[in-house]
């Protein structure tokens, strides 16, 4: 019967097929170290894996050897599906993130390993074509795709929280200046008082209206960040120059004048006047406004100190922002700068702000920490490299 005989006739070439790939599963298995070591010299000239040390750089690729000999002894693409999507690959596209590698080098890697296991086939005489070909193909097809996938998703998450931390910290900081000048004009619409000056008390309340619709709008843009996941780790680029200090203080002393005078609290700058610092004038200026600004709501009719010293000894400056006020209690000495840890006592409180400070100093490679006696007031010091 004509059937019969193709089926007869396809029998040994299946036979020859399936011994091919147990034994490529059983070398793979026998010579997995020899492998790991060949491709781990082939891996390291990429960029981002020279300096990995061998457990990092191996991460799940044992793991994978052990899957694609397990897929050699049932090549079924059910089978290689499955082995991959519950195997390693998903993770070890996040692993490969974490290692700085770029989506080309995660594709390279397995790229290399697809050669190491033919050259291994090959030293051997296993004829690596046909179907054993395609199995080793499509399993390192479908690991490449799932690392990738992971890899990107993930990416692309970090740079949304990153973006959404920005907003947060933006939106947090416009409040400083919005609420100096909305006392500012305050001051002056008193001052205007009896003087029959209309056009200038129209103009200071127009003034006020506007402050009032922004501080709605940056309500309404913390409210939004916070509920969309905005709190979340990232980074804000940080670029450096040399400058003097002490006139970067002053010039915020001056601008928080209107809230220092309203809470009746004394804003002095001790900082030298021939005080260098290397620094992002703009996160330095906003670290200092955030202090301040928290230092003059706990220590109303009360001190807020701005000072700053070289330690050429460490190469570093060590500035410090201290008050009179209430202090802290010992036990949220070490979680005042963490995101959401605000104060359950002041309705306005977002736990933003000294969450914004650490990240910026830790940006520029310095340290904040905060000291404080309850009753007798509290300092924040933080450091700032020279070089």
């Amino acid at each position: 019967m004509p059937g019969l005989r193709v089926a007869f006739a396809h029998e040994p070439v299946e036979r020859m097929t399936t011994a091919v790939m147990s034994k490529l599963a059983s070398l793979v298995r026998q010579e997995k170290e020899a492998l790991l070591t060949r491709w781990r010299s082939r891996v390291r000239e990429l960029p981002s894996a020279a300096h990995l040390d061998i457990p990092t750089l191996n991460d799940h690729i044992p793991d994978l050897l052990d899957e694609l000999a397990a897929v050699l002894e049932e090549p079924t693409e059910q089978v290689i599906v499955e082995t991959m999507r519950d195997g390693s690959p998903p993770d070890h596209g996040v692993q490969r993130l974490e290692d700085g590698f770029d989506i080309t080098e995660v594709v390279s890697e397995y790229s290399i390993l697809r050669g190491c296991v033919h050259d291994l086939a090959l030293e051997n005489g296993l004829p690596l074509e046909g179907k054993p070909f395609h199995v080793l193909n499509r399993l390192l097809d479908e690991a490449i795709g799932l690392a990738v996938k992971t890899y990107a998703d993930q990416r692309a998450l970090e740079v949304k929280q990153r973006r959404q931390e920005y907003l947060a910290f933006v939106a947090h900081d416009l409040r400083n200046p919005l609420t100096a000048i909305s006392l500012a004009a305050g001051v002056l619409e008193l001052n205007l008082q009896g003087t029959g000056d209309h056009e200038s008390g129209q103009m200071i309340k127009t003034l006020h209206r506007n402050v009032v619709q922004l501080e709605t709008l940056v309500a309404k843009v913390m409210e939004e960040n916070s509920a969309s996941g905005g709190d979340d780790e990232g980074n804000v680029e940080t670029v450096k120059r040399s400058f003097d200090l002490w006139p970067l203080v002053e010039a915020i002393v001056h601008a928080m004048k209107p809230v220092a005078t309203t809470a009746g609290t004394a804003l002095l700058n001790h900082v030298p006047e021939e005080l260098v610092v290397l620094a992002d004038s703009g996160q330095l200026r906003r670290v200092l406004q955030n202090l301040i600004t928290n230092a003059i709501t706990y220590s109303p009719g009360g001190t807020v100190e701005i000072g700053g010293l070289l330690n050429e000894a460490d190469s570093l400056v060590e500035c410090w922002v201290s008050d009179t006020g209430k202090g802290i209690a010992a036990d949220r000495l070490d979680k005042v700068f963490e995101k959401g840890e605000g104060d359950n006592e002041r309705a306005e409180s977002t736990g933003l702000g000294l969450a914004i400070v650490k990240s910026f100093v830790e940006g520029h490679g310095g340290e904040v920490r905060a000291e404080s006696v309850e009753g007798q007031g509290t300092t924040i010091r933080f450091t700032l490299p020279l070089r």
